[in-house]
């Protein structure tokens, strides 16, 4: 059999076949993920079209038109070549079984600079079941549930209106992250359901959550060590665990938290509004320049609170101090209503004191048993200005 011979004109018809299929699923910058061949499962189809506009030279969009799609556990990385978009406006349902989602998270963004999230879709977590079997509200060396989203080591990029939906574990967690905003952003979780923070921060600088309405099962928000420089405006909580700056102390080498700005937010029907924690007798640590102003609570219990003798399930030794030091520190315009008759306490460590707490224009009412309105403060020496309507620091 004699070597086929392939002519000049066959090669520029491959070529131009490449690039048509190229070309058909790349139109003017945006990426379908329908043309990258997804079904109702989009796991391959999204990452190939990640993949595409990751090496795009000029800025790129990835698109998942509306619809409802499976999408089992996917990594979402760069560096990209310039900035990228991800616009989801359907629905994406993560596997039912965690156990189909090993290494504690269903999507990761990572290492991507120049990033967008937006759209008006959905990341469904389906955690119910999950919820359902889950031990770690008790037992403290039970496995991880995934979380939904996890954003790490991402630069100079916005989340708009995008939602998170009844996560296994944390609807979001931002780890090693400079210059991220959350706008418009929905994380809706029943209030029962179990460990399901709605946005995590940690060792992250310049993170902004505005204008977002969360609903969930424990903490709205929570701060973990190294966050520095977190803008809180505008936000709906709850029901929920409230607002929470901790809990600190509970691990070796924690770095400061600071720059924690809370401004102008709707608290209602959570366990805690605006709330710092700390473990006892555990590890050190820095929290400091830490205001919490005009929050509105309505039906909240703990309204305002520092606990630094943070001990749930009782997992801990309560024999030594908190080493956490608390400094500058201020709660100023709070108003509302309070489902308990303390309604502002501030239990500072025996070991090292708070130091600069300022309390001013403390508004919240309590009508109910062992009222009225009353507070409490120990290890502490509070500034205290304005009206104060619960007497007793």
């Amino acid at each position: 059999m004699g070597l086929e011979v392939v002519s000049p004109a066959m090669i520029s018809f491959s070529l131009f076949l490449l690039l048509a299929s190229t070309t058909q699923a790349q139109s003017n910058g945006v990426f379908d993920v329908t043309k990258y061949g997804a079904g109702k499962d989009i796991t391959e189809a999204l990452t190939n079209a990640w993949k595409s506009a990751c090496a795009s030279t000029k800025p790129s969009k990835v698109l998942i038109p509306r619809g409802t799609y499976w999408l089992r556990k996917v990594t979402l990385a760069g560096p990209c070549k310039a900035a990228i978009k991800l616009q989801v406006d359907g629905i994406l349902q993560a596997p039912v079984d965690p156990n189909k989602l090993s290494g504690g998270h269903w999507v990761n963004f990572r290492y991507v600079d120049q990033f967008t999230l937006s759209g008006r879709g959905t990341f469904d977590g389906q955690g119910k079941v999950a919820w359902s079997k889950s031990t770690c509200h008790i037992d403290k060396n039970c496995k991880g549930l995934p979380m939904n989203i996890r954003f790490d080591y991402i630069t100079n990029a916005l989340v708009r209106d995008i939602t998170t939906l009844d996560s296994k574990n944390f609807h979001v967690n931002v780890l090693g992250c400079r210059n991220l905003t959350f706008q418009h952003f929905t994380v809706r979780a029943p209030g029962d359901s179990v460990n399901t923070d709605g946005i995590h921060i940690g060792r992250s600088t310049g993170i902004y959550i505005i204008d977002s309405k969360i609903s969930t099962g424990d903490d709205c928000i929570s701060v973990g060590d190294g966050t520095e420089e977190l803008h809180i405006t505008g936000v709906t909580c709850g029901p929920g665990h409230g607002i929470s700056v901790g809990s600190l102390g509970k691990y070796p080498n924690e770095k400061p938290v600071s720059g924690i700005f809370v401004k102008n937010c709707t608290i209602s029907d959570t366990t805690n509004g605006v709330r710092i924690k700390s473990w006892p007798a555990l590890y050190g640590g820095v929290a400091s320049n830490m205001h919490f102003e005009d929050i509105v609570m309505n039906n909240v219990q703990n309204p305002v609170i520092i606990d630094q003798g943070y001990c749930p399930w009782n997992q801990c030794s309560l024999k030594a101090p908190s080493k956490v030091k608390i400094s500058d520190v201020s709660f100023k315009s709070i108003r509302g209503t309070s489902a308990t008759p303390v309604v502002v306490r501030i239990a500072c460590s025996s070991g090292f004191p708070c130091q600069k707490v300022k309390l001013a224009n403390i508004n919240l009412a309590y009508r109910g048993p062992g009222g009225p309105a009353k507070s409490q403060c120990s290890n502490v020496k509070p500034i205290i200005s304005g009206m104060m309507s619960a007497s007793g620091c």
